[in-house]
């Protein structure tokens, strides 16, 4: 009873739009328990709409920064509320689960919600899946309609902003028409569809687009060049190294600069290590500080994978040695 009434505390405190909602009561909406589930759905519709967004939002936020919290009971219990961006925010609150059950769910939304931010979040969410099935932790009919759908909504009569959404969650697919469609949107006179087909490129994992990111690493448009930037470090492209280490000082969109020293991070090298530490003893701000250290470590991430395929053809040049012999 006491964990209730608690609970009840900070449902009162969600209602009451004369003071903030404390950031310490988020934690309690993480594997929230039944009871408290069905308290919450009663209470919902006393809840300003305004407050219902601030309040997912910071749950959100809560998600991105700790990797122990879990909203999956919430996300679920409102993926069907009257309001569109409440159910946009509830799919989004799903992003780390992996149930083959949503994705059932998430087909629906995308064909079948009468607001476009639900759909574009579960055509994001959808691709996580196709993903999955590509490393064959999912079900091959699931994984199929998956790619059925956010092919059928690419190709349809849809809002471009959903289409393109579709089509970087098709990125992760390895299906042979998804290439065709990958080129066809890189081809438009659209610096959307660039952009878009560019995301779709790096989250191929496949080095045949190296030349079309590369390209773009210089372009004009910053969505553009935000996007290759993402790409070549995704695909781990050496041949953009020199690009992107030449390119920071002069970058002047925040978002392009903050991708380039996370790209270097993800290709590696000497220079790189050299580099990012340099901008590390110049770095004045303490986020920058911060966003530089991660990055040395995921370069750490980075050459140790450098490492393990250098093993690897170690491995496999002993054993055509040893064919030969």
């Amino acid at each position: 009873m006491a964990q209730q009434t608690s609970f009840q505390t900070i449902l009162d405190s969600l209602i009451d739009t004369q003071k903030d909602f404390p950031s310490r009561y988020l934690s309690y909406f993480s594997d929230i328990d039944p009871a408290s589930l069905k308290l919450l759905l009663e209470t919902w519709p006393r809840v300003k709409p305004t407050r219902k967004l601030v309040l997912l939002e910071k749950l959100l936020s809560l998600l991105d920064s700790d990797t122990l919290v879990s909203f999956d009971d919430l996300g679920r219990a409102l993926l069907t509320d009257a309001d569109p961006g409440v159910r946009a925010r509830a799919i989004r609150l799903l992003a780390e689960c992996d149930d083959p059950k949503l994705v059932p769910t998430f087909i629906k939304i995308l064909k079948d919600d009468s607001e476009l931010e639900p759909r574009l979040e579960a055509a994001t969410l959808l691709g996580e899946f196709v993903m999955l099935g590509e490393l064959e932790e999912l079900p091959e009919k699931l994984h199929h309609d998956a790619e059925d759908i956010l092919l059928a909504i690419e190709s349809g009569d849809n809002p471009p902003s959903l289409r393109r959404r579709a089509l970087e969650s098709l990125g992760f697919s390895e299906r042979p028409e998804v290439t065709t469609v990958i080129e066809s949107a890189f081809n438009r006179e659209d610096p959307e569809w660039a952009a878009s087909a560019l995301l779709a490129m790096g989250r191929s994992s496949d080095d045949r687009w190296e030349d079309e990111v590369v390209g773009m690493l210089l372009n004009e448009d910053p969505r553009v060049r935000l996007a290759a930037v993402e790409a070549a470090g995704e695909l781990r492209l050496a041949s953009a190294r020199a690009i992107l280490l030449k390119m920071f000082e002069d970058e002047d969109d925040d978002a392009v600069a903050s991708a380039i020293i996370w790209s270097l991070s993800q290709v590696g090298g000497e220079d790189v290590r050299i580099y990012l530490l340099n901008l590390l003893d110049q770095a004045e701000d303490d986020e920058l500080t911060a966003y530089l250290e991660e990055a040395l470590e995921n370069l750490e991430f980075t050459e140790g994978l450098e490492q393990f395929d250098l093993l690897a053809l170690d491995s496999d040049d002993d054993l055509l040695d040893d064919d030969e012999e």
